[in-house]
């Protein structure tokens, strides 16, 4: 694990810069929001699309430092390099036509949609055949499994659009998500190895390799986010785009149902949860206060809220380290959670 967390900082750590300088070489350049916060004009132009350097760091590592034993199609890094590898995909598209293309709204709406759903239930159903993972869910501090049936799949697969989605409105400051995301999967890493440990019965079984694979997954996305911090905080001389921000998104979801904790993306990735659901709150406010009042009125200055805290006075920075305390918080919360269910 150790071993992969270092791998993957040092490929973007030694080939960020050339990256960077190929991406603004063909300018590939980030398009700032209009009515987003004007601090935010000068960093018209920065360059995007930097996830290609996290993605080529994070497959690299898991595929060099996976366990001796491989597991066949029941091998849990086929379906994590799918949902990962597969959200990166539809982001990559729709930075490629945002950048390369000059379409200022990148995929559309249906395509974007489709795109998703396809991977979401394609992951949904893999997990649901899958016989160590199942419809079964472990509900964290209750210590119960709750069977969903056949349920899990849609209830799966909205999670995984919900997440990636949320992952990517997260991705609004510098450094902001590869933080919140380099302490969280330290979270998911320790978890999976903890879930490994207790499977562990002298010789080398399948449901112990498979959670030694995700734990080297997600110590291994630690290293990637802490190699692109390098380049990434602020003030940032390269954005990942909906391409890193996606690939995050799914890697964190993926994460979750592997290890089949979905309840803790509660905890862990509280912060993109939040992200999603202060513009949904925002969008039904507006709406609500212009049919009772006449006029709408917002709840929030700006959605996402991490905009809200930076248009509150708050700097750049601080909103940032703000997210990544509160993510080590709750973190440490879902392990002690889980540290005496029945699992373990």
């Amino acid at each position: 694990m150790l071993i992969a967390m270092v791998f993957a900082a040092l490929v973007v750590l030694v080939t960020g810069p050339k990256w960077i300088a190929w991406l603004r070489k063909l300018k590939f350049g980030q398009t700032i929001y209009e009515l987003g916060p004007q601090s935010h004009k000068q960093k018209q132009g920065t360059p995007t699309m930097g996830g290609i350097m996290t993605t080529i760091a994070l497959t690299a590592a898991v595929l060099v430092c996976h366990p001796a034993q491989w597991n066949g199609a029941q091998d849990f890094l086929w379906p994590m390099l799918f949902v990962t590898l597969g959200s990166m995909a539809v982001g990559f598209a729709d930075d490629w036509i945002k950048v390369v293309k000059k379409r200022s709204l990148g995929l559309t709406p249906w395509q974007k949609i489709f795109g998703q759903v396809f991977v979401a239930v394609a992951f949904a159903v893999y997990c649901y055949l899958h016989p160590m993972v199942g419809s079964k869910v472990w509900v964290p501090f209750v210590n119960i499994e709750w069977d969903l049936g056949i349920f899990y799949i849609p209830l799966c697969a909205l999670t995984v659009i919900f997440i990636v989605n949320s992952a990517n409105l997260q991705d609004g400051l510098d450094g902001i998500l590869s933080s919140v995301t380099a302490v969280g999967s330290l979270a998911w890493g320790v978890l999976a190895l903890m879930i490994s440990q207790a499977y562990a019965a002298g010789a080398f079984t399948l449901p112990e390799a498979n959670h030694h694979t995700l734990a080297v997954f997600a110590f291994a996305l630690v290293g990637a986010c802490i190699g692109f911090l390098r380049f990434n905080h602020y003030p940032a001389k390269v954005f990942m785009g909906d391409t890193g921000s996606m690939l995050i998104g799914g890697a964190t979801v993926g994460l979750a149902f592997l290890t089949r904790q979905p309840f803790l993306l509660l905890l862990i990735a509280f912060t993109m949860v939040a992200s999603s659901v202060s513009v949904i709150i925002q969008r039904y406010y507006y709406k609500a206060t212009r049919k009772i009042y006449g006029e709408p009125r917002r709840l929030f200055k700006m959605t996402p809220i991490h905009h809200h805290f930076e248009l509150s006075g708050m700097k750049e920075t601080k909103v940032v380290l703000m997210y990544a305390i509160v993510t080590a918080v709750l973190s440490l919360i879902a392990i002690w959670g889980v540290s005496g269910a029945k699992i373990l």
